[in-house]
């Protein structure tokens, strides 16, 4: 498949202009939620589209909807390590406060691993298509119990054809696939602390950025449940800190090992320390201190991608 031609190309310009129009279509609709939920028990947006920290899905319904209500949400996000770069943008629907529908597109700067792959200005563009539906719980009404809320989710991800696209299909990787969650959110509102935990069946390789599975040295190429969990403690009714854990696959080390890499491929967990705030019900703005673990590191000289994340968004 070849590159796609820059005329038909999303750039970050174009991408942050559909969201501004997006935002002003949403303001102006009669439909949106006009009673909202309680400030940042919505939680913000994933890199991945849908509601919880800036890693993890939680069990929340993205968009200030309530019961009996349709609301919107929309966010842009950007992450810088010392190597790499990742711009992430998109939007959410949620429904009656039962469904949500997401999209979401990030571009990966590959950075020194292009340039060292004899690809300089790499970038890998990755779309993403999510659900999530609530099966039980309510995380304000079941606030006085230990009952959680409680969510199922999927998320569909594809990566565009680019300058990698031979040498993941020399490592077996494929270019798209699928995530399946459940996630539990619990909230102690009476204590300002929430807890949530995610459990995911995935193949993705770095998030789905260097694709899914790997055969090549008979690597496992299975879904593998990972690990997810995040805690919030609000300060005050409009700002949060808290932290997020999420266990990766390592689906590339053995194939690395098997393309001469030794484990120069290999993956570690994601982390991070966040601070959100909401200076309205409408608006929320995230910044972290980022841990990917290694990405590529046979590229990067072992080094551990550590760095700043920030994101808004604009919900209704």
């Amino acid at each position: 498949m070849k590159q796609p031609h820059a005329s038909h190309r999303p750039t970050p310009k174009t991408g942050l202009l559909a969201l501004a129009a997006a935002g002003a279509l949403i303001a102006a609709a009669p439909a949106h939620a006009d009673t909202g939920k309680l400030l940042l028990t919505g939680g913000v947006s994933t890199i991945e589209g849908a509601a919880g920290g800036g890693l993890s899905p939680w069990a929340v319904i993205g968009s200030q909807a309530t019961g009996g209500e349709t609301g919107v949400s929309a966010y842009a996000s950007r992450a810088e390590t010392q190597d790499y770069g990742l711009s992430a943008y998109g939007v959410a629907v949620g429904i009656h406060d039962r469904v949500e529908l997401s999209v979401g597109h990030q571009d990966f700067n590959t950075g020194v691993t292009g340039t060292l792959l004899g690809l300089p200005g790499l970038h890998l563009k990755q779309n993403i298509v999510g659900a999530k539906l609530r099966v039980a719980g309510d995380a304000i009404l079941d606030s006085d119990s230990l009952m959680p809320q409680i969510a199922v989710g999927v998320l569909h991800k594809r990566l565009d054809s680019s300058g990698l696209d031979a040498t993941l299909q020399a490592l077996g990787a494929k270019r798209s696939g699928t995530d399946v969650y459940v996630s539990a959110t619990k909230l102690f509102l009476a204590q300002g602390v929430l807890v949530n935990g995610t459990l995911r069946a995935t193949k993705a390789n770095q998030g789905g950025l260097l694709g899914h599975g790997a055969t090549l040295g008979g690597a496992d190429n299975g879904y593998q449940f990972m690990p997810e969990l995040s805690v919030a403690y609000l300060l005050r009714k409009n700002l949060a800190v808290g932290v997020e854990y999420r266990a990766m696959p390592n689906k590339l080390k053995k194939a690395g090992a098997a393309a001469g890499l030794g484990d120069g491929l290999r993956a570690g967990a994601w982390k991070d320390v966040f601070i959100a705030w909401a200076p309205s019900k409408n608006v929320s703005l995230t910044l972290a201190y980022v841990d990917l673990g290694t990405v590529v590191p046979a590229t990067t000289k072992n080094k551990k991608q550590t760095g700043a994340y920030v994101s808004a968004q604009i919900a209704f």
